[in-house]
């Protein structure tokens, strides 16, 4: 029974092409400037680009209004409310407040992105950690996902997770950049690991190695777009309709079909987002 029902299924993604090249854009940024100029047009060319869902992702109090805005206009745009790390600055009680207003949204769907980053001094680690804190919590309250931006800031990034049994909510480690080990205890916890156009350059050997280890079902896509264009767009403006690049790499590194890749990793986010 179980072999029929399979073959039953694999017919039916054969005829339902649709369903099965579409992909889910995790986090994507179409507020940003980059897209001012045709920013309607890119994005209504989505769906005929193979493009099912977008979640744009929010850094400060007016990016996360533009991309509710967003997600207002289009079907299937969805948004995510938080403050980055570099933009926690300029946080207090107020603007939190307003934060939280924002998340109660219909179409926002995860709390992010948050997070730690140490490249640059400031804003001041401890200011950084006392927001992400605050973050978490809020996400606990809202029982929505996380959205995680971390750079050279794994220790205290995992350590406050843990610290605050994210595991309750679970999320993304977004645009992950650490070892196998790390993304193997996030795992544990419940995340997924976000993997965008990084994956396609020739000195991405860690990440390779990542992907190589982790199970499909813990991946999700995502572009960052306009930033981290893949291979052969390196260095121009990204777009989810990039997308495919980062899917058949990923379907390359781990024995796969393109279509197994693209398939699962929507399911992942449908799950993770709850859409």
């Amino acid at each position: 029974m179980p072999f029929i029902t399979n073959v039953v299924r694999r017919l039916w993604e054969a005829i339902n092409i649709g369903e099965k090249v579409m992909i889910f854009e995790t986090h994507a940024h179409y507020d940003d400037a980059a897209y001012d100029e045709d920013r309607d047009a890119l994005l209504g060319s989505m769906q005929e680009n193979q493009i099912e869902y977008i979640v744009n992702v929010g850094a400060s109090l007016s990016s996360t209004a533009a991309s509710i805005a967003l997600a207002e206009i289009y079907p299937f745009v969805y948004a995510a409310a938080g403050v980055h790390p570099s933009e926690t600055a300029a946080l207090n009680e107020k603007a939190f407040a307003q934060l939280e207003k924002q998340c109660a949204h219909k179409k926002v769907v995860a709390i992010g992105e948050i997070g730690l980053d140490y490249y640059w001094e400031e804003p001041a680690h401890e200011i950084q950690k006392v927001w992400f804190a605050r973050q978490l919590e809020l996400a606990k309250n809202m029982k929505k996902p996380v959205i995680i931006h971390s750079r050279e800031a794994a220790k205290d990034t995992y350590d406050i997770l843990a610290m605050h049994n994210a595991k309750e909510i679970g999320g993304v480690i977004h645009c992950f950049s650490y070892s196998v080990e790390m993304a193997e205890a996030y795992i544990k916890m419940g995340f997924y690991i976000g993997i965008g156009g990084v994956i396609t350059f020739k000195n991405a050997k860690k990440l390779r190695e990542v992907v190589t280890a982790i199970p499909i079902e813990r991946i999700l896509l995502e572009t960052d777009c306009p930033y981290l264009s893949p291979e052969p767009k390196r260095g121009s403006r990204n777009s989810s309709q990039n997308l495919p690049y980062i899917a058949q790499k990923i379907a390359e590194i781990k024995g796969m079909s393109y279509d197994e890749v693209v398939s699962i990793t929507k399911r992942n986010a449908r799950q993770m987002y709850q859409i």
